[in-house]
């Protein structure tokens, strides 16, 4: 992807694989199990010590792959994840000054939001893309319909994540709300921890496939 990259982009793509790694290498098996699935975009958590490094390995390595930068929680991280590579953040909550800074910067990322006046914040900021966290925890898109069905006229999007699976992805993805859906059992941490690439790339295919389903019905 371009430095233009929007995240409406996500919309071809209809899933984020949500990644923890600390380790370079490794990093190097989960993209390529994740485009031999069909999976081209990541959410990379800032919550290891290597993060940007490998952040800016992927971004430079796998130029097949989009990378986020996963809980932005302050400006300082949004301007390092811009500087490692990262095409847009996401973040699990609403954060004023990050929102106004990466308008500023013209970086795509979606704040996180669970509630009503947490959309309401969204839209005065000028956000309509947004994510829904932690989505099935909160109640799941049945009670994301009714938070948003106040705010339809603003034709908000959202990307949940949160207890998402192969199992219920499926009555997300059939909403009109969403535009991706997110999640960490594609490339599930234990499964980076006992290098099982060949069941990440089986997960991946697993949701590209169902994903295709839900587009042609």
């Amino acid at each position: 992807m371009s430095s233009d990259y929007k995240l409406d982009s996500l919309i071809e793509d209809g899933v984020v694989a949500v990644i923890t790694i600390n380790d370079i290498e490794d990093s190097n098996y989960v993209c390529e199990a994740l485009i031999n699935g069909g999976v081209k975009t990541i959410e990379l958590t800032l919550r290891t010590r290597n993060a940007f490094s490998i952040m800016e390995h992927i971004s430079k390595k796998f130029t097949d792959i989009s990378v986020g930068a996963g809980t932005i929680l302050s400006i300082t991280q949004l301007k390092r994840s811009m500087q490692s590579g990262a095409l847009f953040g996401v973040a699990p909550g609403f954060d004023l000054e990050v929102v106004k800074k990466s308008q500023e910067l013209k970086f795509p990322f979606a704040p996180g939001i669970c509630t009503p006046s947490d959309i309401q914040m969204a839209i005065k900021c000028g956000c309509n893309i947004l994510k829904f966290f932690p989505a099935e925890y909160s109640g799941g898109v049945k009670y994301l319909g009714s938070i948003a069905a106040p705010y339809i006229q603003n034709k908000l999007r959202f990307i949940p994540l949160g207890g998402i699976n192969i199992n219920n992805a499926s009555k997300y993805l059939e909403s009109e709300l969403i535009l991706a859906i997110g999640g960490s059992w594609i490339a599930k941490s234990s499964l980076i921890k006992d290098k099982n690439w060949r069941e990440i790339q089986n997960r991946a295919t697993q949701i590209k496939k169902l994903i295709r389903g839900v587009k042609r019905t």
